[in-house]
């Protein structure tokens, strides 16, 4: 494969080489749209696919995460997609030990990076840093998780919202592990995590990115996100749910806590009959692609394009490479 021009050959490994980041809502397009970039772009430059999506890296969890085929995986290689157990601890800050090293191998090789999913905390804490406050002190951590026992876990968000709104706001209210956290933060250092965050500022880039997000009229994703979850109960998510409890995958665990999971598992124990269920499912997907759209259309360094505008993200990208790669060579002494 022809990965660059000639006159690249002078570049040194990853000189200037930016990686790709393609964001947007859950059932926006991004797999496929990836596949199609791939096929453009690699025949010039190389280009490999890093994943980006905090539920795509559990293992045994595939119908409801939406992972790319097996078929979409044989067509250009995946990277950071079955690395974890469900059971396992896995945060922003894990991803960027593992995702890091993985840009920088491609880029060191002369592979274009593209970034792939949805969870803006990941992408952004792999392209400027993580804010990561002070460290754990197990006895104010476990004063929470006591109080999560014997109040329940609304309790806990509602005193994160009075004590950080600005944190409690981008935090799901059943993300224990996050509420928890934000809280111990607050009570071992006296302020804020969002105040942390904000005097951190996520302000380096660690290396150089080009960024997109993809969008739809409103209308058109909820009727897709409606299709996709159809489509997930009829290749058998209640079974997969339900294989994963007989596993010991129990539903307290914060992976089988997401959307998909936790009303599959919510419903085979009888809490609620299948089409309920379903119905709640489309709901809680629906508002998290509305988080999605506000989180990163306040980010600036993201160029947004229509979802359907394929022809347009691409040029944009392939452009995008082309300027980086002019920009490092004359920088060459």
């Amino acid at each position: 494969m022809t990965r660059f021009s000639d006159s690249s050959k002078e570049l040194k490994p990853g000189g200037g080489l930016p990686a790709l980041l393609l964001a947007g809502p859950t059932a926006g397009g991004k797999t496929s749209l990836s596949i199609e970039i791939f096929r453009d772009i690699g025949s010039s430059f190389g280009l490999e696919i890093v994943n980006a999506d905090s539920m795509q890296i559990y293992r045994r969890m595939d119908i409801g995460t939406a992972k790319p085929s097996a078929s979409e995986r044989g067509i250009v290689a995946h990277h950071l997609i079955d690395i974890a157990e469900p059971d396992e601890q896995f945060d922003a800050a894990r991803y960027v030990l593992v995702a890091r090293p993985v840009i920088e191998e491609l880029r060191g090789k002369n592979i274009v990076p593209l970034v792939v999913g949805g969870t803006g905390l990941y992408m952004r804490a792999l392209t400027r840093g993580l804010c990561a406050g002070p460290p754990s002190e197990p006895q104010v951590k476990e004063r929470f998780v006591s109080l999560e026992k014997t109040l329940g876990l609304a309790h806990l968000y509602g005193e994160l919202l009075r004590v950080d709104p600005a944190s409690a706001a981008k935090i799901h209210p059943n993300d224990r592990q996050r509420i928890i956290r934000a809280l111990e933060v607050f009570h071992v250092a006296g302020v804020p995590l969002s105040a942390l965050q904000r005097s951190h500022g996520f302000a380096r880039e660690l290396f150089p990115t080009v960024k997109v997000f993809i969008t739809r009229a409103r209308d058109v994703l909820y009727r897709r996100i409606e299709q996709r979850v159809d489509s997930m109960m009829e290749e058998g998510l209640r079974a997969e749910v339900e294989g994963l409890l007989d596993m010991g995958y129990g539903p307290e665990l914060k992976a089988m806590q997401s959307i998909g999971y936790r009303q599959m598992a919510a419903h085979l124990a009888g809490k609620m009959s299948l089409d309920e269920a379903v119905l709640e499912i489309k709901r809680q997907t629906r508002r998290y692609a509305k988080r999605q759209i506000t989180w990163f259309g306040a980010d600036s360094e993201y160029r947004c394009f229509d979802a359907e505008d394929k022809g347009g993200i691409i040029a944009y990208f392939r452009q995008s490479i082309a300027r980086r790669l002019e920009e490092a060579r004359e920088g060459l002494p």
